[in-house]
């Protein structure tokens, strides 16, 4: 089982990728992308979209785990966080990758065995549970890593997977399929699509 764990964000994206053989937990990459507040916001999506896109094809993960996201009070954070998530979860649906979602107490949970750990047990947890040689940095990398931890441990009891495979071999992927299999309506029913699909 081959897992990608992702901690989203416009500024820098964590990511791990994590095997799971029997109980044997092994890290197989991790790092994080960053894109430069000097681009645009679309630019800075067009990158994280990329960036996954590559990683999903190279490792061909088997789910991708994703943190939910809470609403905070910052919200021009949260807003630029969804957006991140926003072409994440497009990058799996593009490559037809499962999605899972995990609260962050359900993170913690998996890997701490405690719901509310705090963030340097998860670190420290993770670095444990997968033999690293040293703390993950930034952040967002451990965090990632803990999603992947957390996937893997949850990926076979989890059935309520927010994301199925868009290419199943009996579905096409044509226009109108994919317009009924999603509720997608035509202009004509639906106001708020600006360009007929």
């Amino acid at each position: 089982m081959l897992a990608l764990g992702i901690d989203p964000g416009t500024a820098i994206c964590g990511y791990g990728i994590v095997s799971l053989e029997g109980s044997y937990l092994k890290s197989i990459d991790y790092g994080a992308i960053q894109t430069s507040p000097k681009l645009s916001p679309e630019e800075r999506l067009v990158i994280i979209h990329h960036e996954i896109d590559v990683l999903i094809k190279k490792y061909k993960p088997d789910l991708m785990g994703v943190e939910m996201l809470f609403f905070n009070k910052n919200v021009r954070t949260a807003i630029t966080v969804a957006q991140a998530r926003g072409v994440i979860l497009l990058a799996a649906a593009q490559n037809s990758v499962k999605i899972a979602e995990f609260t962050p107490l359900q993170v913690k949970q998996a890997v701490v065995g405690y719901g509310k750990a705090t963030k340097e047990q998860v670190i420290y947890m993770t670095q444990r549970l997968l033999n690293l040689p040293s703390k993950p940095h930034p952040d967002d990398v451990a965090d990632a890593l803990a999603v992947a931890i957390c996937t893997t441990h949850c990926s076979n009891r989890r059935q309520e997977l927010v994301c199925t495979n868009l290419s199943d071999q009996n579905k096409s992927k044509s226009r109108a399929q994919l317009k009924a299999r999603f509720g997608i309506k035509s202009n004509a029913e639906n106001s708020v699509w600006g360009n007929k699909i």
